[in-house]
């Protein structure tokens, strides 16, 4: 239990606010006496940290079993990789950065922390191929550093746009109390407006369902649900059936229940490949971990993934050839210093999440609710 609680922690602060960072004050261990200089690929996690730990176990997971599989390639110079764990990467990142390039890291990943994606930036001398696990919230653009992480911003501008092409012009948000919820409102009603569109209407939900008695299907008309799966479960019988519906994949948490996600029924959405077309072969490329993790998790082994593809782009230099990637996290290119993923649009379909272009059947929406009062209004014989 304590466990899982500091997983969850971790997700929050990486994913979510991004703010938190570990603070114990413990001095950075001398390198293992083994581990001579010699050319390698270095990351940097926060391993050792109560807070990060975890987290920072499952993208090392999905760093290695991408080497893994890559490194089996006759390609010329594959390097080895190097694990530098650190107690607090505020404090340890830049220590540790110098000492993986002291030790011949020809690429440097990491760090994984915000905090620590900041200590590192402020850094001028950065002599190697560097890629941070995190947004550039700095600004940073010196030497060889590069950005890439998971960003519930940018999925939210990233589904505006969604709604945009889809023919739709005028929008209403629904949003909660909580942190996340306003970060994804501000953030879909930023690029919403941004492309010449109107937010009519805010709807903040307080577990009070009345809020919804006068919303309306209109034909210009999308509802953006900042909220996360069990909040969108809650409110989404109380929508009109035909509304068009969007969210971020914080709606989406798994396919192993059909009759909850039932109540998700329409609504449109975002997600990695990773988790929506396990079965695809790019996906399949690489191992999972038994038994399967959640999907936050999921989500963190995917961004290991693909960062060891990444730094092997930079590294061969192949930035031109190799972009856009077809990451097992989204199709990413690099914008300025900044690898940006697209995820993959996402629609309910039948009690089971799908790639919004799959083939969909002609099926009434029904919700659990609706149907239990249905049966309700029939006459006993």
């Amino acid at each position: 239990m304590q466990r899982a609680f500091l997983l969850i922690s971790a997700w929050l602060a990486l994913y979510v606010s991004g703010l938190a960072h570990a603070t114990e004050p413990v001095p950075l261990p001398p390198p293992p006496a083994a581990e001579q200089p010699a050319p390698h690929i270095a990351l940097l996690l926060p391993l050792k940290s109560e807070t990060f730990g975890p987290s920072a176990q499952i993208v090392e997971q999905g760093f290695k079993a991408a080497a893994g599989v890559l490194l089996t390639e006759a390609t010329p110079g594959n390097l080895p990789v190097r694990v530098y764990g650190s107690f607090d990467e505020s404090k340890d990142a830049v220590a540790l950065y110098r000492l993986a390039v002291s030790n011949g890291a020809q690429a440097v990943v990491g760090p994984l922390t915000r905090s620590g994606v900041a200590a590192l930036a402020a850094e001028k001398n950065l002599p190697v191929p560097t890629l941070v696990l995190n947004g550039n919230d700095t600004g940073g653009t010196q030497g060889k550093l590069y950005f890439f992480g998971l960003s519930i911003e940018n999925e939210a501008k990233q589904v505006a746009r969604l709604i945009n092409q889809d023919g739709l012009h005028q929008l209403i948000v629904i949003s909660t109390r909580s942190q996340l919820s306003h970060r994804l409102q501000l953030a879909v009603e930023e690029e919403w407006v941004a492309q010449g569109n109107k937010v009519v209407r805010e709807i903040e939900f307080n577990d009070d369902p009345a809020v919804f008695a006068d919303v309306a299907a209109q034909p210009d008309t999308a509802i953006f649900l900042a909220a996360d799966a069990v909040t969108a479960r809650y409110i989404r019988p109380f929508l009109p059936n035909r509304a068009a519906l969007y969210a971020s994949s914080q709606i989406f948490a798994g396919n192993s229940d059909a009759m909850l996600n039932y109540d998700l029924s329409g609504i449109h959405f975002v997600d990695m490949p990773w988790l929506l077309q396990p079965e695809h072969p790019a996906t399949m490329t690489y191992p999972r971990i038994t038994p399967a993790l959640s999907n936050d998790q999921e989500r963190l082994y995917a961004l290991g993934v693909d960062a060891y593809r990444l730094i092997r782009v930079l590294l061969e230099n192949k930035t031109t050839q190799a972009l856009p990637l077809d990451g097992v996290s989204g199709t990413i290119k690099l914008e300025g210093r900044q690898f940006v993923r697209s995820a993959l649009p996402a629609v309910f379909v039948q009690g089971r999440a799908q790639p919004a272009d799959a083939p969909v059947a002609a099926t009434p929406i029904f919700f659990p609710a609706q149907l239990h009062a249905a049966a309700s209004a029939v006459p006993a014989q």
